[in-house]
């Protein structure tokens, strides 16, 4: 059974928000995410040694952590490594930046397209901005993971790009040492060059990552034609003849190189498509479904809720003033 808000603490509740209905209320392992709420719960067990760019954000945990400009230069907002035994749940509705994760040890779950997903030590997420963004400890468990959070500039290519792999194999051990060499750096002597030795190192280990030269050649080819017409009713058999191997090939070399089933794909890059298209309040919502492949309207907007966290009607265009909320 889930655990209600009266089994935890007030230190346990840093933050919690409705989104949307005031009514709804989900428990903290609920696996709906159509109604998930904007939320930061952690035990009173919980460890995290984190950086933070400016001394700007109030939450406890980022307060009492160091802080470096420096971050500010690679665009990131904060990184750290966590040790987060249950309870523990994070929902962001609405990051303006990619986030990067990779478990260390124990075992979470990370919402990705829609989906919870099972994280072990040996696989990193690199979640796109502009999505909701959720992650919790299972019961009974402790889930120790280290996170880069970036904060893109508007304009600015974001880390996690289109064929960039949302789940992967990955060796978390050196990003570790990295974070944890860094935030020794920023806790001693204020020694810039040191503190941007880290960082590049830290950031290269995300790219990498984000950039794989491992992608299969073909995959990269069908996608990035893919992306020139998403408008077209694009079939697996399609797709693998255009990559030159069979269905069940192209099924597979999708889920090893990018984390995501080819159709899971299309759907992303659709609606990444789809949400660049709303920034432009001139279009209709029917016409930015048919751009994306969508006759119907009705499909077209569930299936963006579902994904990005937001109806298309309420998607938030970006503002030159950034709020708390895009900030988390």
């Amino acid at each position: 059974m889930p655990k209600s808000d009266k089994s935890l603490s007030e230190t346990d509740i840093l933050h919690r928000k409705i989104v949307g209905s005031k009514n709804v209320k989900v428990g903290f392992q609920d696996k709906s995410t159509t109604d998930l709420v904007e939320s930061d719960i952690r035990s009173s067990h919980s460890q995290t040694l984190a950086v933070g760019c400016d001394h700007t954000d109030s939450r406890t945990w980022l307060q009492s952590s160091p802080k470096c400009d420096l971050l500010k230069q690679h665009h990131i907002l904060h990184l750290g490594v966590a040790t987060m035994p249950a309870p523990f749940q994070i929902v962001r509705s609405n990051l303006s930046g990619t986030y990067f994760l990779a478990t260390l040890s124990g075992e979470g779950r990370v919402l990705v397209d829609g989906r919870w997903e099972v994280s072990r030590p040996g696989h990193a997420f690199l979640l796109p901005p502009k999505t909701l963004h959720a992650f919790y400890t299972p019961d009974e468990h402790e889930w120790k993971f280290c996170w880069v959070r970036y904060q893109e500039a508007r304009g600015q290519m974001p880390i996690a790009r289109a064929n960039s792999p949302v789940l992967a194999k990955y060796d978390a051990g050196p990003l570790e040492m990295a974070i944890l060499g860094f935030r020794n750096e920023c806790l001693g002597d204020n020694a810039p060059l040191m503190h941007e030795h880290w960082l590049r190192l830290i950031h290269l280990y995300v790219q990498k990552f984000s950039q794989p030269n491992n992608v299969d050649q073909r995959l990269r080819d069908t996608w990035d034609h893919v992306i020139l017409n998403l408008a077209h009713p694009w079939t697996i058999f399609e797709l693998a003849k255009m990559s030159h191997v069979s269905e069940k090939q192209f099924q597979r070399l999708c889920r090893r190189d990018l984390g995501r089933s080819p159709q899971q794909h299309l759907m992303w890059l659709r609606m990444r498509r789809a949400a660049e298209l709303l920034t432009d309040q001139r279009l209709k919502i029917q016409s930015i479904a048919e751009a994306v492949g969508y006759q119907n309207p009705f499909v077209f907007s569930s299936t963006f809720k579902r994904i990005m966290g937001w109806a298309p009607s309420h998607f938030p265009v970006p503002t030159s003033g950034s709020t708390k909320a895009a900030e988390s």
